[in-house]
């Protein structure tokens, strides 16, 4: 017995050495570039990082998401730093509350024993709305985004003091996790295609980035560049290391970053991509598990370090995800969900391409894989009120202008705004809106008479309005451009006279800001007369015993958004293929939650909403858009 005992207590301290093992800090105390090698506190070491942004993922489920990337059998993290997501008003600075609380993350990411890249930009891209510029840099008639002014310039500089005062404990040269920062995001690709703008200035912009960030703080820290290697010229600059974008050939990677950093490494694909971003309208992208593994296994051969871009997307909640653009559409708007095909799905969940990547990368102290946060069904949540959005439009002072005004010189960003125009004569024919940024439905005297669209490139339909008619054109803001040349056109609203037929429309525009910035409030006794094809807020309590993540399922809706509990948890729209809206079970409460949904079509009265325990993220139906 007491051979058994010994034998029983020799594997547990074997159990506690391999624990303890796992959890041996890792130190912070220096990471350079040299020798063609990167170094940490003098060691040669290869990166093995995901992309992950903390803006995208519940303040409550960081330590999960990020415990999930350590599992995988990364050890490094790289993050986004969306200057619009800090800078919430002309100078006002949030790095604190829920989501924003930046410091928290990287604490974490420390606690975690990861490294972590910042990738602060400006300019970042990422489907996020305005690629991270906040919208009303376009309020200044004298500033040129992304190229060298002083209006400009001034701003940058402004939000790279205020990120430093944040992130300066967490830089690897005050024992931080930070251990190399991005400056400017893509810009080769910028160059290429904005050749009005000769290369001479466009370098000039990109070196003031770099200088600025070292003039705020920055200075002793390691800087890269990233574009796809064939941009580097455009992209690269002397001081950083170039870094490599969508390239999955190591002889080409190796070739160009030689060319520009001095005949040698190291070598790194700064964004690998697992998955594909989406747009609402268009297919669900997928990615074999067995080809992503092929390619990290590639880098991994060829000794360079790499960043999969995302290795877990995260959801654009609110108002957040931005838009792209082609020359069938005016304007592709990214869905909610921001999935990725990535290899932690939205919820946090270990997919098949997570397993085969964590056998690739895992070693003798790569913990194991956490457990899933809880998934709850929430059957039949009552739409117990229903109000039409006219009777909300009742409590708003209208803005009145001869002409109608973007959402900018309404001082709004994001939402809707309902244009309104009274005639005292009637007039019919085609009514032409080809300044629309980006949804309408349009109203005669209450009567839903036309949906235009910018995605569809649909500008047009037929009005027949009486004398003393009304016209009501509700405009949806769905995200600004995030990428290319056009993202310096980024009004919203209507943004260019409105014609019926070929009359100019002038005169006492009443325009209504419902920037839904918070949930629209409905008072519990207020009634209205709902009828289809109207805009209506329903409103509605349900009651929870055991908190969980759920997936609401928006397929007999149209198209609008949805708070639970005061969240705007993002759009939804019937043409798909994203049918369900992510709700983390972080953001319920046992006992009583409140729903309220802004159903822009209303094409069918809706009395009830159920739940499921999975997403669907890749039913298309695109005919229910095109109307």
């Amino acid at each position: 017995m007491k051979f058994i005992k010994n034998i029983i207590l020799a594997f547990c301290l074997v159990g506690a050495t391999v624990i303890n093992a796992q959890q041996k800090p890792l130190k912070y105390e220096s990471f350079k570039i040299e020798d063609g090698e990167f170094k940490l506190n003098g060691q040669a070491i290869k990166l093995h990082s995901g992309e992950i942004h903390y803006a995208r993922i519940p303040q409550a489920y960081w330590r999960h998401r990020l415990q999930m990337v350590k599992a995988m059998g990364l050890n490094t993290i790289a993050t986004y730093v969306f200057w619009n997501y800090h800078e919430i008003a002309p100078g006002k600075w949030d790095f604190q509350t829920g989501n924003r609380n930046l410091a928290e993350f990287l604490k974490i990411a420390k606690e975690e024993g990861l490294m972590v890249i910042l990738r602060p930009g400006p300019y970042v891209c990422a489907e996020w709305e305005f690629g991270g510029y906040p919208w009303f840099l376009q309020n200044d008639k004298d500033m040129k985004i992304r190229e060298y002014n002083t209006p400009f310039l001034n701003s940058t500089k402004a939000y790279f003091t205020e990120l430093y005062k944040v992130v300066k404990p967490y830089l690897i040269v005050n024992g931080g996790p930070i251990v190399m920062v991005q400056g400017e995001n893509e810009f080769g690709s910028f160059v290429s295609q904005r050749e009005d703008i000769k290369l001479e200035d466009h370098k000039k912009y990109s070196s003031s980035v770099f200088d600025q960030l070292k003039e705020v703080g920055f200075k002793g820290m390691e800087f890269f560049t990233s574009d796809g290697d064939w941009l580097f010229e455009g992209g690269a600059l002397p001081g950083a290391l170039p870094t490599a974008n969508g390239d999955e050939d190591p002889e080409n990677i190796k070739k160009e970053v030689k060319k520009y950093h001095n005949g040698k490494g190291p070598f790194m694909v700064a964004e690998y991509y697992p998955g594909w971003l989406d747009h609402w309208a268009e297919p669900f992208p997928r990615k074999a598990a067995e080809r992503v593994k092929g390619h990290i296994e590639k880098f991994m051969n060829n000794d360079i370090s790499f960043n999969i871009y995302m290795v877990h997307g995260g959801t654009n909640f609110g108002f957040t995800s931005g838009a792209n653009y082609d020359k069938d559409h005016a304007i592709q708007p990214s869905m909610t969900s921001y999935d990725y095909d990535a290899p932690i799905t939205e919820a946090g969940w270990e997919t098949e391409k997570y397993m085969k990547l964590r056998e690739l990368l895992k070693n003798s102290s790569t913990p194991p894989v956490p457990s899933r946060i809880p998934v709850i069904k929430i059957a039949g949540i009552q739409l117990s009120q229903a109000i039409d959005l006219e009777d909300l439009k009742k409590n708003i002072k209208p803005v009145i202008n001869d002409n109608p005004l973007t959402f900018e010189q309404l001082n709004q960003g994001h939402g809707y705004v309902w244009y309104s125009k009274n005639f005292n004569q009637p007039i019919k024919g085609t009514l032409k809106l080809d300044g629309l940024r980006d949804y309408a439905i349009v109203y005669v005297n209450g009567e839903k008479v036309g949906e235009l669209n910018r995605y569809y490139k649909k500008y047009e339909c037929n009005v027949n309005i009486p004398f003393n008619g009304k016209l009501d054109i509700i405009v949806e803001n769905m995200g600004r451009i995030n990428y290319g040349s056009e993202i310096n056109k980024n009004t919203k609203g209507i943004i260019s006279p409105v014609f019926i037929n070929d009359r100019k429309i002038t005169g006492d525009w009443e325009m209504y800001g419902l920037p839904f910035e918070k949930a629209p409030v409905i008072d519990a006794k207020q009634k209205s007369d709902v009828k289809e094809n109207r805009p209506v807020i329903y409103k509605g309590n349900f009651n929870v015993s055991q908190v969980g993540d759920t997936f609401l399922d928006m397929r007999p809706f149209g198209k609008g958004i949805v708070f639970v509990n005061g969240i705007n948890l993002g759009r939804y729209w019937s043409v798909g293929s994203q049918q369900t809206l992510y709700l983390p079970g972080c953001y319920l409460k046992k006992g009583n939650n409140e729903i309220v949904i802004f159903e822009q079509k209303n094409n069918k009265l809706q009395k009830e909403l159920n739940t499921l325990s999975e997403p669907i993220l890749d039913k298309l139906n695109p005919e229910n858009g095109s109307n």
